[in-house]
Formats: structure tokens, sequence, C-alpha cells
């Protein structure tokens, strides 16, 4: 079995008689009845959400801290730019929290942003990055002239109108000159298998981007959004992976970011 995460963030830990949880076990027979015994195999509800069961990798979807952003600028400007100050302190709490955990791998984007984020908790764990390429953010106007501004390129009336597209239908595609949906979601979900399939009953940190995170989950449980909820910077979210079967265990966690200095929340 793996460890239980040391905050509390971490894998359902549900007590159990029998193999049935103790919940299921009052609602389905007399207080002083004895539990059923568990179907041959194990719970079901146990094998089908990959609670209590051995040979589950464990994998930390993490998003990369805050990073610097000037509107305005030219396209190939802001496709990379580093951690802002707000960043690399959401960062350091990041891996202040996961620092006790038993973290087996870190893999991150090559984008400099969620490289730095997952240093910060590397350095907990004598581990080294290992960067996937195709953990990146989605392509914004990739077929932008570098040298360009989009307002200027695609027209400020046009920028406005798939914005508020963007509002009821939550898909990239309404963005003109961007990489497309399909290409996108692929190539982010083949990344994170990738990872998964190195890495059989083990516990990994994911560090990448926002819409990186909403493919995979999306595509986990079936949203039809590209973009169904928004992570904030180096929030947690947990997926276990196992018997050929992938389910969210967490959302969006950021208790790390709430102190006794204040609260360091941003999206």
């Amino acid at each position: 079995m793996l460890p239980v995460l040391p905050y509390p963030g971490g894998m359902n830990t549900t007590k159990t008689t029998n193999g049935v949880s103790n919940e299921i076990a009052a609602a389905g027979s007399a207080p002083d009845a004895p539990a059923k015994a568990p179907s041959v195999g194990g719970n079901v509800f146990d094998r089908a959400f990959l609670t209590d069961v051995e040979d589950v990798t464990e994998v930390l979807l993490i998003r990369h801290g805050q990073q610097q952003f000037e509107l305005g600028r030219p396209i190939g400007e802001t496709v990379d730019p580093p951690l802002s100050d707000q960043g690399r302190h959401q960062a350091r709490l990041l891996g202040e929290a996961l620092s006790t955990a038993n973290i087996d791998a870190i893999y991150c984007s090559g984008l400099q942003r969620a490289r730095d984020t997952a240093l910060a908790v590397a350095a907990h764990h004598r581990l080294e990055p290992i960067i996937i390429d195709d953990l990146r953010e989605i392509e914004f106007f990739r077929d932008v002239p570098r040298e360009e501004r989009v307002e200027d390129f695609v027209g400020k009336s046009l920028l406005m109108a798939v914005r508020q597209r963007m509002l009821t239908e939550r898909s990239w595609d309404v963005y003109p000159h961007t990489e497309p949906s399909r290409e996108f979601r692929k190539r982010a979900i083949n990344a994170i298998e990738s990872a998964i399939a190195s890495q059989e009953a083990k516990r990994i940190c994911i560090v990448c981007h926002g819409a990186v995170i909403n493919a995979y989950i999306g595509h986990i449980v079936g949203s039809p959004y590209d973009m169904f909820f928004r992570p904030a910077h180096t929030s947690i979210s947990v997926v276990a992976a196992g018997g050929g079967l992938r389910v969210l265990h967490h959302l969006n966690d950021v208790h790390h970011l709430r102190t006794p200095e204040g609260h360091f929340i941003t999206h």
C-alpha cells in the first residue's frame, strides 16, 4: 500500500470492517449485525475507486506558481514567462508542504514556470525533475508571428468575440491561430499516461499547466469542456491509476497556501 500523504489532501483513508466501509455496513445492516463479507476479489467500491487496494500509482497533478505576465506584449514574449515573486513564494510553500511525503519521481513541462516550481519540490527529495515537453501549456495563438501582438494580428473585435464565446463554450477551438483542442488533448493525456506507465505503484508529481490538468482530469470524469475548472497556482489534484482504471481522488487542494502570515491563492 502507498503511505498516506502527510497533508489534508491525502488519499482516502476510510476505515473498513472486513473490507466493507463502515458507512456502507451501517446502512446495509442492523447496528449489531455482522458486516457482510466482501465479494470475491475485494470490496467492489474499493476496486472501482482505487481506495485501499494494492499496486496503485498516485499522481499529484500540480499547476505551476504564478507567472509574470504583461498584457500587450508580442506573442513571442508571453509564451515562457518566469515565476513572479508571488509565484516563487507559492512554490516554496508547496515544496515545504510536500517535504515529508514519499515521492518517487517528479515530472514537469519544459517551460520555466513549471520547471522552477518542480525544482522547489524536488529540492526536498534529492530528485531531478524529468522534463516531458508534451506537458507544455496549450499553444495559444501559435500561428501568430512571434513579433506581433495578438490584438494587432487578430483584431480587438474578434478577440473580444472569442473571449465571450469562451464563457459558455469553454473550448480552445474558439481561439483563432491556436493549437486545435483535439491535438492538444491527445498530447497532454499521452504525456501524463507515459509518466504513469513508467512509475507503476509509485507516487509521482507532475508539475504542469492549467489546461493540461483540465485535459487529463476532464478525460477521466468525462467533461465535455476543455476547461471545466480553474486550477489555482500550485494547487494539487490527485489521481489514482491502477488496474486499467483512472480515478479522481482530490481536486484543486490549496491548503498549503493558507498560512498564518496570510493567504497566497491566485489563479
